[in-house]
């Protein structure tokens, strides 16, 4: 199918690697064989007719108008099966390139090599006593939020998760022609599977669906990959990882919103938010149970040879004492195997846990952990290399994800709670509304009486403006449960540019609360404070957020310093360019100085999820990378470095900023733009794809303004026009108002807040088709609107080129590039579709039988085109 006209196409393409060029043969050619069978060999050539047109149409052998009058010649029931063919494609060819990736981080994995952003890179650059001293308070704290950037449904995440299974069994060496004829048949299977599911989700998902998805990832790598990375960072810092005590201590601790988040999403609910942690603890106490019997049964050392410690006899005599049947069977079952009995009670005493069994049960991490420390010191007087292999693992899996797995958090909108106070105060009966919020600091309470303070204590407030939204959830909290209010870390939650001027002013305000003071006083002075990065662009444009945002953090870290505050500052990062997105650990580089300090903390989102989760060798690079980033931004050296080319750069970056809000302000605040936006993008159709339990807008009916619409679906939106607008506008205009392009390039050069800017830019220009956007911006009916946006892509397009020296954009981002050109003709064929039902909805006046079929056809082409560009969200 889609695989005969590669070789024909530009030279990024013909640079594809023979691995990589295999895969994507193989896959297509058999998504081509299921077509032809299900659909019929017609269809097959209409997709090829397609595909060929839209190859045609980049070397300008074929016009636009010949393609729009092909995909209108179809009936729409047929375009809905060529979208659907071209979906399939994006999720093997994704597929393919996620297979090569992995191939290709075991070859750089080489022995004694160093591979670079690793952490056995950073210890090489920073040596081992300063990363072992970085070690002590370092932090890296991604957090999992149920933000709806993934368009793909479950079940077909899991259908192309078994396709991934046969692909490595097809490709495993060393295999007899038989057994590869049954991988094939295999793959064929699958394949034709994938085909056959419904790729539009028939309901709205709700919250806990959501919460179980995000189980997915923990169940299938987090867990796994943990210790995975302490252990790369342990065989760093010394010799002899696994026969000593390890030096690497665990950094790590995961977060979650899903379940918690409530800001605009009624569908949160105090139940939800306490059934979510019961699922977690689920998880968590099976996997640590499935994990200590696995160890205990391989633990078959014998008395003989690793004799139990005084300690460990006097724990096993007391068990036996307390569970006599138990204790009795496992020694009938493993005699004179004393650490392998005391593991496989310990296994079993989890097991009471996760059942509420309390007369076995553990009450807490900390007792667990004591009981598998008793182990481990026994066998290390025998036995290291039992004492610190596997079992060490287990320890660091309990230190990092305790009976909770991630700390829910809870967020809500500061003018939710103004208005709950302002109901209490007045008396008499109180709306749902704001006994919801009650209910929810008492499911709070329950969770931390159950699971310990660390299970659930931050609550975000978003739209903080001043110390009042903070001390008002400390007030509720008092009218939820008196005395026995649960401890609460009240986070305050900057977004729009106003907001994060005020900033220090605002935490400057909390201290004079008392519970904010008892915190500071219990934690070491510690606080966090989150930046919201996805508003913040909505508001000022891609450049000005990105310095503003960069200002507050030298804002705040100089606050810290002053009043003596160990603040941590959480990035409200999404997945797409436009909402903070782009490679983790460069973003991490580009932070203000001292800002770091050896703290991360992070919004994990949407796609972005199994993007970096889904696979144990992709996870376990993504984590070395960021904490990489993390010790190399904390080193004072590279502050130095840093804040130097910040002072030098400020004035230029200032006048970009302020010229390219300017630019961005004059079209996103122009009347009639956001009608015009909704008529030019699927946007009004989003709410149908079901990619969230959380609304895409904040009341009903068409935006009067953007801020009637969430970051989400706007980026989200914007990038189904191929414009990607959000990623890249006004920074042409601000960059041709700084005069010097040596200047310029000195900047891109030197400031890594610069280059990142630039680079992200140019990402998103490259996933930008002018000549494909045109034809959106013409259904909107204001030719001033679509001139005004071409002509500031011509401009940001050509000056981000100058300033970066690249002759094409991601010149010297081979692997990305490789992969844009490779989706660009197949997006374009979706595009195409996806024209053809926004026309036909926006301007003519179909039958409520041809609406829905219409409907459909642009479901299936949004659903296509996120899967085609990625990062989308």
């Amino acid at each position: 199918m889609i695989d005969q006209g590669i070789e024909r196409r530009s030279a990024a393409v013909t640079e594809m690697p023979d691995e990589l060029r295999h895969d994507v043969r193989l896959l297509g050619k058999l998504l081509g064989q299921v077509i032809a069978e299900q659909g019929g060999e017609d269809l097959l050539a209409d997709v090829e007719r397609l595909r060929k047109a839209v190859i045609a149409a980049r070397r300008g052998e074929v016009s636009a108008d010949e393609i729009t009058a092909m995909v209108e010649a179809w009936e729409i029931e047929r375009a809905v099966q060529i979208a659907r063919a071209f979906t399939c494609y994006f999720h093997l060819a994704n597929l393919a390139e996620e297979h090569y990736r992995i191939r290709t981080l075991r070859e750089r994995d080489t022995e004694g090599g160093v591979q670079r952003e690793s952490l056995a890179q950073a210890v090489h650059e920073l040596g081992a006593d300063r990363v072992a001293e970085l070690v002590e308070s370092l932090e890296l704290h991604p957090v999992l939020t149920a933000h709806p950037t993934e368009a793909r449904r479950r079940a077909v995440v899991t259908a192309i998760q078994r396709i991934s299974g046969q692909l490595t069994e097809y490709n495993a060496p060393g295999r007899g022609a038989s057994d590869r004829a049954e991988s094939r048949r295999r793959l064929l299977e699958e394949i034709d599977l994938l085909w056959r599911t419904a790729h539009l989700r028939p309901s709205k998902l709700d919250p806990l669906d959501e919460v179980r998805t995000a189980m997915a990832a923990f169940d299938e790598t987090l867990f796994r990959v943990v210790p995975q990375v302490y252990r790369s960072l342990d065989a760093a810092l010394a010799d002899g990882t696994g026969t000593r005590a390890p030096l690497a201590r665990p950094f790590i601790r995961y977060g979650s919103w899903i379940g918690g988040d409530r800001d605009g999403n009624p569908n949160v609910t105090a139940k939800v938010t306490r059934e979510a942690v019961q699922i977690q603890a689920e998880h968590v106490l099976t996997a640590l149970e499935n994990a200590t019997t696995r160890i205990g049964r391989t633990l078959t050392a014998t008395a003989q040879f690793a004799p139990p410690s005084p300690e460990l006899k006097g724990a096993i005599a007391a068990a036996e004492d307390a569970h006599p049947e138990l204790v009795s069977e496992l020694a009938t079952r493993s005699p004179r195997e004393p650490h392998r009995q005391w593991l496989l009670f310990v296994a079993a005493r989890i097991a009471a846990t996760r059942r509420r069994d309390l007369d076995l049960a553990y009450l807490s991490p900390g007792d667990l952990l004591a009981d598998l420390r008793l182990a481990q010191e026994s066998l290390a007087r025998h036995a290291a290399r039992q004492a610190y292999g596997e079992l060490q693992h287990l320890i660091w899996q309990v230190e990092t994800f305790g009976f909770h797995l991630a700390e829910l958090e809870v967020r809500q909108h500061s003018q939710v709670h103004a208005a709950a106070l302002e109901e209490i105060r007045a008396g008499g009966e109180l709306s749902e509304r704001t006994e919801e919020v009650l209910s929810t600091i008492r499911v709070i309470g329950w969770i931390q009486e159950r699971f310990g303070v660390r299970a659930c204590s931050r609550y975000v407030v978003s739209f903080t403006r001043g110390a009042d939204d903070i001390a008002a959830v400390h007030e509720l909290a008092e009218h939820a449960l008196g005395s026995r209010a649960p401890v609460l870390d009240v986070v305050p939650l900057f977004e729009s540019g106003q907001d994060l001027a005020n900033s220090p002013d605002v935490l400057s305000g909390m201290l004079d609360i008392p519970q904010v003071r008892d915190r500071l006083a219990a934690t070491g002075r510690r606080m966090e404070v989150m930046l919201g990065y996805s508003d913040s662009a909505k508001e000022l444009g891609p450049a000005a957020a990105t310095l503003r945002l960069y200002e507050a953090q030298e804002r705040l870290t100089a606050w810290a310093a002053e009043h003596d505050v160990r603040l941590r500052m959480f990035h409200g990062r999404g997945g797409a360019l436009g909402r903070g997105g782009g490679p983790a650990n460069r973003a991490v580089l580009a932070q203000a100085p001292g800002s770091v300090a050896g703290r991360f903390k992070v919004t994990e989102q949407g796609e972005v999820i199994f993007a970096r989760y889904g696979h144990m060798a992709i996870a376990r690079r993504h984590m070395e990378q960021v904490a990489n980033a993390v010790l190399l931004a904390s080193s004072p050296v590279v502050g130095a470095r840093t804040a130097a080319a910040a002072e030098r750069f400020r004035p230029l970056a200032e006048r970009v900023a302020t010229t390219s809000e300017a630019a961005y302000r004059a079209l996103t605040e122009a009347p009639g733009f956001p009608e015009w936006f909704s008529l030019v993008s699927p946007l009004e159709e989003l709410g149908s794809l079901r990619l969230g339990s959380r609304p895409a807008r904040r009341g009903l009916g068409a935006p009067r303004s953007l801020d009637d619409l969430r970051a989400i679906p706007w980026v989200f939106a914007w990038a189904q026009t191929r414009v990607n607008l959000p990623g890249w506008y006004g920074l042409g205009t601000g960059l041709a108002s700084v005069g010097s392009l040596e200047e310029l390039r000195a900047a891109y050069q030197e400031w890594p807040l610069f280059n990142a800017l630039l680079d992200n830019a140019e990402m998103s220009l490259a996933k930008t088709d002018r000549s494909i956007a045109e034809h959106y911006l013409e259904l909107g009916g204001r030719p001033d609107f679509a001139r005004q946006v071409l002509e500031e892509y011509d401009l940001t397009r050509r000056l981000v080129l100058e300033v970066t020296g690249h002759t094409r954009l991601l010149e010297n981002r081979k692997v990305l590039s490789r992969a844009v050109q490779l989706r660009d003709p197949y997006v374009d064929a979706l595009s195409h579709l996806q024209l053809r039902a926004l026309r036909a909805l926006r301007t003519g006046a179909p039958s409520e039988h041809e609406r829905e079929r219409l409907s459909t056809l642009l479901l299936l082409s949004v659903n296509g085109v996120a899967a085609g560009l990625q990062n989308t969200g």
